[in-house]
């Protein structure tokens, strides 16, 4: 996740699964990339960013969606990394309907999953500049 004073990043994601939600820039690792590498080209593929400096890991969470008669649908393992934003602005790319800096004051309007929220938080309270 990026930071910029007291706002953070967040994607509207434009493929399932959470399609149409908000969230926090991020995407599958490929083969033979680092998670710091995956984390650096995610946020380069769905906002055109770049952190100003190095990442500091958060958390690892896992996310397991199940349907309706309780059968896993999907199971991803997000690692989740808060930096400080380089220079520029937002620019969603293919895969994200919108980006936004969204004010941490008020991240209830967007309707982020409680994981999310408690990593945003723990971000939050970390020394500046971050990395």
């Amino acid at each position: 996740m990026l930071l910029r004073g007291d706002t953070v990043l967040l994607i509207r994601r434009g493929r399932s699964p959470r399609l149409g939600e908000w969230s926090l820039p991020g995407g599958a690792q490929e083969l033979g990339e680092t998670v710091q590498e995956t984390a650096r080209r995610e946020l380069a593929e769905e906002t055109g960013l770049a952190p100003a400096g190095g990442f500091v890991l958060l958390d690892v969470v896992d996310s397991i969606q199940r349907d309706a008669e309780g059968r896993i649908r999907f199971h991803y393992t997000l690692v989740d990394f808060a930096a400080e934003a380089g220079p520029g602005e937002p620019v969603p790319g293919d895969d994200c309907a919108g980006a936004t800096w969204a004010p941490l004051a008020a991240l209830h309007g967007f309707a982020l999953w409680e994981r999310t929220l408690e990593v945003i938080a723990r971000a939050a309270r970390l020394p500046r500049p971050i990395g």
